[in-house]
C-alpha cells in the first residue's frame, strides 16, 4: 500500500468506526445536515447523464484517455469520506477499502472499476471536472447547458468553499471536535483554505 492509498484507507476507517459509535439519534442529525447536500449532488448526476453521459463514456473511460480518472489523480476531501460512509452501504464502503489494499499497478484511479467510478457519491472534485474537449463539444450545440453547469459550479461553492459556514467544514469540525484528525481535512489544514477563511473573518468584522 503506497502513500495515497495508505491516507484515504486510514480516514475511510477512522470515519467508518466514528459513525459505528453512535446512536440512531446521533446519526439521523448527520444525515439531516447533509441532504440539501445530496439533493445537489443529485441534480449534478441528472445534468451529467444527460448532458455528458455519452460523450464522457466513449472519448475517455472506453478509450482509456481519461485525465481526470489518470492513476492517483483524484482529489478526496473529508467530507466526501462523511457522505459515503453516512448513508451507503457497508459492502460499498468496505469494497473500497479492500481496493485500497491492492496495489495499484494500471495507469488508471485505483477506485475505478470495470463499471467505472466505485464511489456511490463521487469525490465532488471528480464530479465536477469537465475536460475542454467534452465542454467544447456539448456547449457548442447546448449553450442553455452551459449556463446550467455555471449555476451549478456556483452552487457547489456553498458546500465547499469556507468563505462563509459551509457544510465541508461543519463535518470536519464535527470529528475533529471529537478528537480525530485526518490529512484529508482540507479546509482546516490547506494553507490556501485557511487564508479563504482568514479573509472572510476579517472582512466580516470590518
Amino acid at each position: 500500500m503506497n502513500s495515497y492509498q495508505k491516507e484515504q484507507a486510514e480516514t475511510l476507517s477512522m470515519v467508518q468506526r466514528h459513525i459505528a459509535t453512535l446512536s440512531a439519534r446521533e446519526r439521523q442529525e448527520l444525515v439531516s445536515e447533509i441532504a440539501d447536500y445530496l439533493l445537489f449532488r443529485d441534480e449534478v448526476d441528472a445534468f451529467l447523464c444527460e448532458h455528458f453521459s455519452n460523450v464522457c463514456t466513449q472519448k475517455c473511460f472506453q478509450n482509456d484517455l481519461s485525465a481526470c480518472c489518470s492513476r492517483e489523480g483524484i482529489i478526496t476531501f473529508f467530507g466526501d469520506v462523511v457522505v459515503n460512509v453516512l448513508v451507503f452501504p457497508y459492502t460499498e464502503i468496505h469494497a473500497l477499502m479492500t481496493v485500497l489494499e491492492k496495489p495499484n499497478r494500471g495507469f488508471k484511479c485505483i477506485y475505478l472499476g470495470n463499471h467505472g467510478c466505485m464511489w456511490r457519491v463521487k469525490p465532488i472534485v471528480c464530479e465536477m471536472f469537465l475536460c475542454e474537449q467534452a465542454k467544447k463539444e456539448v456547449f457548442k450545440e447546448k449553450p442553455l447547458a452551459n449556463q446550467i453547469w455555471d449555476e451549478l459550479k456556483k452552487r457547489k461553492n456553498l458546500y465547499t468553499w469556507p468563505d462563509r459556514p459551509v457544510l465541508f467544514d461543519a463535518l470536519e469540525r464535527y470529528f475533529i471536535e471529537a478528537g480525530y484528525s485526518s490529512s484529508l481535512m482540507y479546509l482546516h489544514n490547506s494553507p490556501g483554505l485557511l487564508r479563504v477563511k482568514k479573509q472572510a473573518k476579517e472582512s466580516g468584522q470590518r
